[in-house]
């Protein structure tokens, strides 16, 4: 895919950070301690896609939590333009809400059923405090035009509409608050595959459109190499390998990362 220039400072920065859980299975003396996210650096920078990839249980979808706000390490810096944050402090979760919009793996369960599609939308602007009603709604348009849907669909609830459809609304929501890095969690497992590369191609072309940078993570290497200019490989909490998209897969360097790339075809087509 063609690459935009990105800026040679990361906007989002993860420095040596560890998520460390207690397992039930161990005992007051001798816990057991699972190391979901184990010693990870990790960057992304404005006008790139950086794909995240790995197994089930690998740790990946505890590294986007990081990434998004929603866990705090147990060890490590999260940094925004180069400062370091916690969130914790209600200012940081406040800019984690502006600065970084995230896209989850289900939208029929991440959206409002009781919600119309247009509150949906405007719900982040209100509790952020942003905008008038003129504005809101004039928002909510251009959101809609943004992502390819009619503006009426601003009148129905998401279960009104299809999976494609929803996921489409699930963008437009985490662009809302015009974030500077989009997190994609599995954003296109839970539909249908003649919907699919519509979902990915829409995401590559906001990237390139609005200069943003975004996090794309899944377990198909072949979905991953369709949308990232860059491929971190996790394996049992670590980053394994990490390279320009092509270098991957044309000379992998990593064992696993060579059983990924030789374990399935892509999702796309399958």
């Amino acid at each position: 895919m063609n690459r935009t220039e990105s800026s040679t400072a990361p906007v989002l920065e993860l420095k040596g950070v560890r998520v460390h859980h207690r397992a039930r299975s161990g005992s007051l003396f001798r816990p057991n301690i699972v190391k979901a996210v184990d010693g990870v650096d990790f960057a992304v920078r404005r006008g790139e896609t950086v794909g995240i990839v790995g197994e089930s249980g690998c740790g990946k979808s505890t590294l986007a939590s990081v990434l998004v706000g929603l866990q705090e390490p147990t060890a490590g810096e999260v940094l925004f333009h180069g400062r370091k944050v916690s969130t914790r402090a209600s200012d940081s979760k406040k800019t984690f809400g502006r600065t970084v919009g995230v896209v989850f793996q289900d939208p029929a369960t991440a959206l409002n059923p009781r919600m119309t599609i247009h509150d949906i939308l405007t719900d982040p602007l209100r509790v952020h405090g942003i905008g008038t009603q003129q504005t809101r709604d004039a928002k909510v348009k251009e959101l809609l035009n943004l992502v390819g849907l009619p503006q009426s669909a601003a009148e129905v609830t998401p279960h009104q509409v299809s999976g494609g459809q929803r996921q489409r609304v699930a963008i437009a929501r985490a662009l809302c608050l015009d974030p500077s890095v989009i997190v994609a969690d599995e954003p296109t497992s839970a539909l249908d595959v003649s919907v699919r590369a519509q979902v990915l191609n829409l995401l590559a072309d906001l990237k390139r459109d609005l200069g943003l940078g975004m996090v794309f993570i899944s377990h198909d290497i072949q979905t991953v190499r369709y949308v990232s200019d860059r491929i971190c490989v996790m394996y049992f909490g670590r980053i394994v390998e990490e390279g320009p998209a092509q270098q991957i897969f044309d000379a992998p360097a990593n064992d696993y990362t060579k059983s990924l790339l030789g374990a399935a075809p892509s999702l796309l087509h399958a």
